[in-house]
């Protein structure tokens, strides 16, 4: 019933007060404009311009349907503008651990999308194997993940370096059973944990759990326990090597994508710059 182009010659006579202005104002003549109101009066069967009065005016009846006019013609005006502009109408959904999203990642991400103002990209953070998982029925285009060896249809690995980390603040002998902190139940680095342990038939037990990294690091900076964290992870946190455990087994990190073209393997290679140039620095140190 209330038809946009009417709606807008009646707001553009109340605003302006003169039919004549109002037609120059939308490019019309003055009997077309005139005819727009004259069928949205019809069609509310109210007079809503008082056309005896200099400048015209809006009647009581116009007075009450001028405010939702304009509104009406707000909404549309941003309803045009929104399906006018192609950001973010196309999606690239991301997976990765909590450690991979550095600042440089984050940059990377940020520049990508200022590039390409159509993508949005959905970045989740998780567990490697439940992204792996989740990758593979196709719930993510891009992931990286950690493993023990990389699959065959990689699109790049890099050696990630395991270290046992204690406290650098209060050192202290560890008794028996070793009080560990560990990531939450499913993570890799909590069962390769476990794996060593049992292996050498220490007893321990779970002091402290997260999901966070830096809650993990915090911990162990704290005093609470030691855990298995990446070598490349501990710069800003004052932990020192838990020399009694030695070296550990290095992981793979890994980022798999569907696509070998396009947006999406663009974005592949420029993580994989990110990741290349993390894990040399980390190498060099």
């Amino acid at each position: 019933m209330l038809d946009q182009r009417l709606l807008r010659a009646f707001v553009t006579i109340a605003d302006t007060g003169s039919f004549t202005a109002a037609a120059e104002r939308l490019h019309m003549t003055q009997s077309t404009i005139s005819q727009q109101l004259g069928r949205l009066e019809q069609a509310v069967d109210r007079i809503l311009i008082d056309r005896a009065d200099r400048p015209v005016r809006a009647t009581e009846a116009g007075e009450r349907l001028l405010g939702y006019a304009r509104r009406i013609l707000s909404l549309q005006q941003e309803a045009e503008t929104l399906l006018a502009d192609p950001a973010g109408t196309a999606a690239i959904r991301i997976g990765l651990p909590d450690d991979i999203v550095t600042l440089p990642m984050s940059k990377t991400f940020a520049s990508f999308s200022e590039a390409h103002r159509e993508i949005r990209l959905d970045v989740t953070t998780g567990l490697s194997r439940d992204l792996t998982r989740r990758f593979r029925t196709g719930e993510f285009d891009i992931v990286v993940v950690k493993e023990p060896t990389a699959s065959a249809d990689r699109r790049a690995s890099f050696p990630e370096g395991m270290g046992w980390f204690e406290s650098a603040k209060s050192p202290r002998i560890w008794g028996d059973p070793i009080p560990l902190v560990a990531f939450s139940v499913g993570g890799l680095y909590r069962e390769t944990m476990f794996e060593r342990l049992e292996r050498e038939r220490r007893r321990f037990y779970v002091a402290f759990t997260s999901t966070s990294l830096n809650s993990v690091l915090v911990a162990v900076e704290a005093g609470l326990g030691i855990s298995l964290i990446p070598i490349s992870t501990v710069e800003n946190y004052d932990v020192r090597p838990a020399e009694f455990l030695g070296m550990e087994t290095a992981m793979v990190v890994s980022i798999y994508s569907w696509e070998k073209t396009g947006r999406i393997a663009e974005l592949v290679d420029l993580m994989s710059a990110v990741l290349t140039e993390r894990y040399r620095l980390s190498g060099r140190s």
